[in-house]
C-alpha cells in the first residue's frame, strides 16, 4: 500500500502544477493577444503591456510551489519523507493539492481576461495604469487564498 500513497502524492503534485500552469498559460496567452494589438498601434506601451500580461502567470508558480511541497512531504525530492507514506496520507496530499489546482486554473484564465481588458484600457487612457493593475490583482486574491489552503492542508498531514 506504500506505493499507492506515493502514486496519490504524485497525482496531487501533477494536478497542482498541471492545472494551475495550464490556467496561467491560457491567461498569459489571452493577455498577450490583447497586448499585441495595442503594441501595433503604440509600441511604447510595451512595459505596461508586459506587466499586465505577466500577472496571470503567478498561478502556475503557486501550483509548482505546492507540487514541490507535496513531493518534499513524501520524500520524493530532498531526502526523507516527513510523513508516513500510507494510501490515506497519499489521498490527503492529493486532496490538499486540489485547491490550487482548481482555483489556479480558473483564476489564471479569469485574470488573463481581466488583464486583456485592462490592456485595452491603458491603450485609450494611459493615465489609468494604476487602476489597470489593481483590477487583475483582485482576481489574484483567490489564487493566493487557494495557495494558503493547500499549504495549510499539506501541513496538517502527518
Amino acid at each position: 500500500m506504500e506505493h499507492l500513497g506515493v502514486m496519490l502524492t504524485i497525482l496531487g503534485a501533477a494536478l497542482a502544477a498541471g492545472f494551475a500552469g495550464a490556467g496561467s498559460a491560457i491567461g498569459v496567452g489571452i493577455a498577450g493577444e490583447s497586448g499585441a494589438g495595442v503594441m501595433t498601434e503604440d509600441p511604447g506601451k510595451f512595459g505596461l503591456v508586459l506587466l499586465l500580461q505577466a500577472l496571470p502567470g503567478t498561478q502556475g508558480i503557486y501550483g509548482l510551489l505546492i507540487a514541490f511541497f507535496a513531493m518534499l512531504k513524501a520524500g520524493l525530492i530532498g531526502g526523507e519523507p516527513t510523513m508516513a507514506i500510507t494510501w490515506l496520507n497519499g489521498l490527503g496530499v492529493l486532496f490538499a493539492c486540489l485547491p490550487i489546482a482548481v482555483a489556479g486554473y480558473f483564476s489564471g484564465i479569469a485574470q488573463g481576461k481581466t488583464s486583456a481588458a485592462c490592456i485595452q484600457m491603458i491603450a485609450k487612457r494611459p493615465e489609468e495604469t494604476g487602476k489597470a493593475v489593481i483590477l487583475p490583482a483582485m482576481v489574484e486574491t483567490y489564487a493566493v487564498l487557494a495557495l494558503l489552503v493547500s499549504i495549510l492542508l499539506l501541513n496538517g498531514i502527518s
